[in-house]
């Protein structure tokens, strides 16, 4: 985030910010928190193939059957598009091949191909884009509402299966996982790659969460589920997917609610000039840039081993671009002029974001200190030493605890908390605007070693409040009071999904109140303080 000084204030970009700490978002985007693996181990369970279960269920394009766990019909690995493979790489998403019999939906299917790193597992599979669909035991309901998780990972990792929603559908609804194109099989843009000259490219994988979004459309009813009343939601980069959903003229009418869960910090979007540019260099360094013309080259990357695109593609992750199809302007520019997708909206942030961050640095020998406090800030940031010197002054050493945690108050107001209040406000001159801060100072931090400083309400730290931690790795237990706010937190999720409200006592957001939910333990409270407790004034651009 690169700052500017105007007078005696600071001004913020998003692009240089979020470059500077792509990488880390994409290591810390904590999926692993809420991992599933128990649930996979048993997928070779069989379910019952009696054709009246309701574990059998006819899709367009055939018959899956599900399995039974606990209280939890799952549906795992459906198909919702063809392969994206061979020609149909960087192509929009096609429908999947039609089958016959009953199809096995009993285990998850590959998740999409990224590189191993310490919060992911490697894949190389192309043939990635299935979803699954978790739903209450045995149900004869119908009409349930639905919920569409989109997962994080900074556009480079994650998968589907890392999310077990048992305990939201305990509560009525039905919730679909989806996988979506990753790195530079989902958002590599490059003008070789068009469909006709001057078209559009990027933006792939959110293609794919939007082919999701209407197999749902199509399919849903046959699990129970209203595809007339669909919450999206996702963490992240799935927190950005879903803001981008709602700026997307192509997801319109395809949900009805959505939550957003620390997604803000990239709401300026590069244009297809720039993305472009970059997709050009992708080329040259993986060696189709001396082919004669545009055919030539589109073909020489299609067959470009998988491996070799994971070894080229940018490390630090990708953002979506303004294709002029997917998306038409940025999300903060589409939100300010209320020309998106206008449904109530939940969204918000974690009140200690960005010390997730600053530990991944610890861990990779970048402590901080008093010595380094302000090249820290620079280096996060991309702003030069003056302006990192005006920051370090807004934010003294001598008001934290630590140095590491001086700075993840830096990094969270100025990438994540002041920039959600932005899209707060403008969402809120247009729909139903419920904003919420992640307060519990004492979340467990479920996959991260201790690292000498407080973790706080980090990055990420939401999930397990929401989704089952029962098969982390590390799964530490939550106190009665955290078990209390956990469940307080489903419920107004799953209330959203119902109602388009999700608490009687979460007051709406208004750009004059500003008035939100404070999530902390053992009961939510109001919070009206947010802007000075983030130092929103000092990150604004002048007027």
């Amino acid at each position: 985030m690169r700052a500017i000084p105007i007078g005696q204030r600071v001004r913020t970009g998003l692009a240089a910010g979020a470059a500077a700490t792509a990488v880390l978002i994409a290591a810390a985007a904590c999926t692993n928190a809420t991992a599933t693996s128990g649930a996979g181990k048993s997928a070779g369970q069989s379910a019952s193939t009696n054709p009246d279960t309701p574990l059998v269920v006819a899709t367009a394009d055939g018959t899956v059957r599900g399995r039974a766990v606990a209280a939890t019909d799952e549906f795992l690995g459906i198909p919702y598009a063809a392969p994206p493979v061979g020609a149909l790489r960087w192509q929009p998403p096609r429908p999947p091949a039609p089958w016959h019999g009953v199809r096995a939906a009993t285990s998850y299917a590959p998740h999409c191909s990224q590189s191993s790193s310490a919060f992911g597992q490697a894949s190389t599979s192309e043939d990635c884009l299935y979803l699954n669909v978790f739903t209450p035991a045995t149900s004869k309901a119908r009409n349930l509402p639905v919920m569409v998780w989109v997962h994080g990972g900074s556009l480079l990792t994650g998968e589907s299966n890392d999310y077990n929603p048992a305990e939201l559908v305990r509560h009525g609804v039905v919730v679909v996982t989806i996988n979506y194109r990753l790195g530079a099989l989902g958002f590599l843009a490059d003008a070789a790659l068009t469909s006709r000259r001057g078209g559009p490219s990027g933006n792939y994988g959110l293609m794919d969460q939007q082919a999701a979004l209407r197999w749902v459309q199509r399919n849903i009813g046959g699990f129970g589920g209203d595809p007339g009343d669909v919450t999206l939601f996702g963490e992240s980069a799935g927190g950005l997917s879903t803001l981008s959903q709602l700026a997307s003229p192509g997801a319109r009418g395809l949900f009805q609610r959505a939550i957003v869960e620390s997604g803000t910090y990239q709401l300026t979007q590069q244009p297809l000039v720039a993305a472009e540019a970059a997709g050009k260099a992708f080329a040259a360094k993986a060696g189709c840039a001396s082919t004669a013309s545009a055919k030539n080259t589109a073909a020489c990357l299609r067959g470009l081993p998988v491996s070799t695109i994971l070894a080229n593609q940018n490390p630090v992750g990708y953002t979506p671009d303004v294709d002029g199809a997917v998306l038409t302007q940025s999300i903060k520019t589409a939100l300010a002029r209320g020309q998106f997708n206008r449904v109530p909206v939940v969204i918000g942030t974690n009140h200690d974001e960005y010390r997730l961050f600053v530990a991944v640095y610890q861990f990779l020998g970048q402590r901080v200190t008093a010595a380094n406090y302000q090249s820290m800030i620079a280096s996060t940031l991309g702003v030069s030493a003056a302006i990192a010197g005006k920051i370090a002054a807004q934010y003294p050493l001598s008001r934290y605890p630590s140095p590491p945690v001086a700075l993840g108050a830096v990094g969270t107001d100025a990438i994540f908390a002041c920039h959600a209040l932005t899209a707060e406000e403008s969402l809120a001159r247009y729909v139903p605007t419920y904003a919420y801060e992640f307060n519990d100072e004492n979340a467990p931090e479920l996959f991260l070693p201790p690292v000498g400083f407080p973790y706080g309400a980090a990055h990420a730290s939401e999930l397990p409040y929401l989704f089952s931690q029962t098969t982390a790795s590390r799964p530490i237990p939550f106190t009665k009071a955290q078990q209390q706010l956990a469940a307080a937190m489903k419920q107004d999720w799953t209330n959203l999904a119902k109602t388009g409200i999700p608490a009687t006592g979460w007051p709406r957001f208004t750009g004059t109140s500003q008035q939100m939910l404070s999530l902390v333990p053992p009961q939510p409270q109001p919070e009206t303080n947010f802007s000075a407790e983030h130092h929103c004034a000092f990150w604004a651009p002048e007027p």
